[in-house]
């Protein structure tokens, strides 16, 4: 306890010392957009975290795992994005490069198809009056430990059947979005990532180094399959991709991924909880977004601000703003947010979305953080897309 003091004590000193230093100190603070702390009473708060580290640090039996909502300290944004550690590949190589702020198309796809459970599996048809035309049909599948579709299929059904006659070879096409009956509770429409995956199936024997791994992943992901995949009319599939197709939604460029890019390629660790921080994001922070696209992104006129996407890099925003001369005509651009660090956790998303808030907010009411530093100077930013129909 005598060197947590210690520690606390260093601590709260250099706290003040930075107070002395500057009206407002180097310290920026994010707790929401409705409790943030202004200039003047920045000082009064640091004395006040200081006495209260150091009683912390006195006391017997706390406990290191304490859900502590206060705001949190953040270090020099400029010394921040000095130093980007690359958490997600487990690099702790530290490099004064900019960071990667968006992620790659073969990242995009491999995080399509890995949110998706399922899709849309189009075979070739056999039925009279409509041989060789495209069937499509509801499936639930998998992934495997590289990326390949496992699907679990009854052999009564017609895709099975038109599988089955087209033979060993065949090519069928697997389809799955972004924001389907699996992924989300809202709407889906043209707006959302989306994925194509064409190869050939084969069936997986019992014999697969992956058989037990499989079954107990579709098991989890599926909790019908446990009554239905130890029949002998149910066998799993694996869908081996020879091309694959990424369309990031409407009106955003599309590309094809070469199979062993889309292989080598890690899912966003975000993804599966994307859906949930945008609705929040777009639902509870308009006055935030709208402070990052005038003062960070230094949009003008602008009328509305959405999030369109949250990874582990950063987050995407659609800016509409009225046409200057033009009022009555809107424009839309697409800009991109990046993270200065690689988050891990959906708590580190947050925080980081915070900090780009909180510098807007200070920005907009004129703090700086010593020797004139703007709030926001160095937040990594990209237009992505613009709209042209002027």
């Amino acid at each position: 306890m005598t060197n947590m003091r210690f520690i606390a004590e260093c601590v709260a000193l250099f706290l003040l010392l930075s107070c002395s230093i500057s009206g407002h100190g180097v310290l920026g603070f994010s707790i929401g957009s409705d409790s943030r702390l202004s200039g003047k009473c920045r000082c009064n708060t640091i004395v006040a975290i200081c006495v209260g580290m150091i009683v912390a640090a006195s006391s017997c039996g706390a406990s290191p795992n304490l859900n502590f909502h206060a705001p949190k300290l953040r270090i020099s944004t400029r010394a921040a994005a000095a130093a980007v550690k690359d958490a997600v590949n487990g690099s702790t190589e530290q490099t004064s490069t900019p960071p990667e702020i968006r992620l790659n198309v073969p990242e995009k796809a491999r995080t399509a198809s890995s949110v998706c459970t399922s899709g849309t599996l189009c075979t070739s048809s056999y039925m009279d009056d409509i041989q060789g035309a495209p069937f499509g049909s509801f499936v639930d599948y998998v992934l495997d430990d590289v990326g390949n579709p496992v699907l679990l299929m009854n052999e009564m059904s017609m895709h099975t059947v038109n599988i089955q006659r087209a033979g060993t070879g065949s090519l069928v096409t697997l389809f799955a979005q972004l924001g389907g009956p699996t992924t989300s509770t809202g709407p889906a429409g043209q707006d959302v990532s989306r994925c194509s995956i064409t190869g050939t199936i084969e069936k997986i024997e019992s014999t697969a180094d992956d058989w037990d791994a499989l079954r107990m992943r579709y098991g989890i992901a599926h909790s019908y399959a446990d009554q239905v995949m130890d029949s002998p009319k149910f066998h799993f599939y694996r869908l081996i991709p020879t091309k694959i197709y990424f369309v990031g939604g409407f009106g955003v460029s599309s590309e094809w991924v070469p199979p062993e890019k889309y292989r080598e390629a890690t899912p966003d660790i975000l993804a599966k909880d994307a859906p949930s921080i945008i609705d929040k994001l777009n639902r509870d922070h308009d006055e935030d977004l709208m402070l990052t696209a005038t003062e960070i992104l230094a949009v003008k006129e602008v009328e509305k601000v959405r999030v369109t996407g949250v990874d582990r890099l950063g987050m995407d925003l659609r800016v509409t703003r009225r046409m200057p001369r033009r009022k009555n005509k809107l424009l839309t651009d697409e800009f991109r947010v990046g993270f200065r660090i690689s988050v891990i956790s959906v708590e580190d998303a947050k925080s980081e979305i915070l900090k780009v808030f909180q510098e807007a907010w200070e920005k907009h009411n004129g703090v700086t953080w010593g020797d004139d530093e703007v709030p926001g100077a160095d937040v990594p930013l990209l237009k992505t897309a613009e709209d042209n129909l002027m």
